[in-house]
């Protein structure tokens, strides 16, 4: 089934994400954010454990989080050890949460209103990794404009 794959995905990339806020030279570091650019790699990272918890964990998964979408982008002073264990805590909850999700839940419309039109499940879980990737790839430049 589908959600194997994205198990699988998920994973993968949430591993890539605890890799990079590790290879940040320093706790400091991974707060700075180069001239134009508004988010930090922290910001950045604390944005997609809280996106993934909210809308796997909460919506789908009952878990009761509440996401506070603000301090994503606000906080400055979570050191990368903190960041790590809310990457693996993310990736305990996605994974979890999608495996027992069955082919009539993921080919139902998703349970909240998003884009303003309504999406399967599956879209939106896809849709997600995207979201992810795009971020990913942002931190990745980050941490290595960081090092200069």
């Amino acid at each position: 089934m589908i959600t194997e794959t994205l198990i699988s995905i998920y994973k993968r990339d949430l591993d890539k994400l605890k890799t990079e806020i590790d290879q940040y030279e320093s706790d400091e570091k991974v707060w700075l954010a180069a001239t134009g650019i508004t988010n930090s790699g922290g910001n950045l990272a604390l944005h997609l454990v809280g996106n993934l918890k909210h809308f796997i964990g909460a919506v789908l998964g009952g878990t009761g989080y509440v996401r506070d979408r603000d301090a994503e982008f606000t906080s400055k002073s979570v050191s990368r050890a903190q960041l790590i264990a809310a990457v693996d805590e993310t990736t305990e909850i996605v994974s979890t949460t999608l495996a027992k999700l069955n082919g009539d839940e993921l080919a139902a419309t998703y349970p909240i209103d998003v884009f303003g039109q309504p999406m399967t499940t599956e879209y939106f879980i896809i849709h997600l990794a995207t979201h992810f990737n795009y971020h990913l790839g942002q931190i990745n430049y980050h941490r290595r404009l960081s090092a200069l």
